[in-house]
């Protein structure tokens, strides 16, 4: 079956001498795998490498088999270019950072438009974006309302948060719960949106701690989940 879709590239990797891996996220199929022949030698073909750096935002054709295995492109062009995102420096390591983190995450093979939505316009925002250091702890965050997780916040005005289930509530249960100056900043991330965002104050000590916290609530709600490699970088690009 022949599919024409929007899709947003989680991964490339270098295979052999001339080839690309590249892990695509689709509007209509999800996670995709995608072979990509002579990609890294070829001057006149119709794909370019620089079209399959992360988070770029494309249109693809592919003839879809449902095999499980890896499918080919027939075509592919890029939807709209960013204007910072892989030339700012600062932008390109959360770029790395975010994207790892959806390679980490996201592993359904279907169709899920809101989720689809919800990274072109954090990544659009991203783009745009003067002010930007406090962004990848929301996006984490609100991710994790399209992957199952969203803290429920019908207890939200209690002290302690219990990562385990996810949920408000008075007193410790359990090893896995915090409360603190992490349990005042998930209260006020689960209040912002993109444009307030950065009126949150953090310095770089409570910005790696709540990091650390998400990436814990992540290891505890994701099979196998694997912490980011490019957090190190993060770290000190925010420091």
């Amino acid at each position: 079956m022949l599919v024409t879709t929007n899709a947003i590239v989680v991964s490339a990797l270098k295979y052999g001498e001339a080839d690309l891996i590249a892990k695509i996220y689709t509007l209509s199929h999800g996670l995709r795998t995608f072979m990509l022949k002579g990609v890294l030698k070829s001057k006149k073909g119709k794909f370019r490498a620089s079209m399959f750096q992360p988070l770029t935002r494309l249109e693809i054709v592919f003839n879809h088999r449902d095999t499980g295995k890896m499918e080919y492109l027939r075509d592919a062009k890029v939807r709209e270019m960013y204007v910072e995102l892989h030339l700012n420096p600062i932008k390109s390591s959360l770029v790395m950072f975010l994207a790892e983190m959806l390679k980490n995450t996201i592993h359904e093979e279907e169709e899920d438009p809101l989720l689809f939505e919800y990274l072109e316009n954090s990544f659009h925002f991203l783009d745009q974006a003067s002010k930007f250091a406090n962004f990848h702890l929301f996006f984490l965050l609100n991710l994790s309302r399209y992957l199952g997780f969203l803290p429920e916040r019908t207890e939200q005005d209690l002290p302690v948060f219990d990562l385990l289930e996810g949920v408000f509530q008075t007193i410790p249960t359990n090893d896995y719960c915090v409360e603190g100056k992490n349990v005042t900043l998930l209260k006020q991330f689960l209040e912002a949106d993109f444009f307030t965002l950065q009126g949150l104050k953090l310095n770089q000590s409570s910005r790696n701690d709540f990091l650390n916290m998400l990436l814990l609530y992540y290891e505890l709600h994701i099979e196998n989940f694997r912490k980011p490699k490019s957090l190190s970088v993060l770290n000190e690009i925010f420091s």
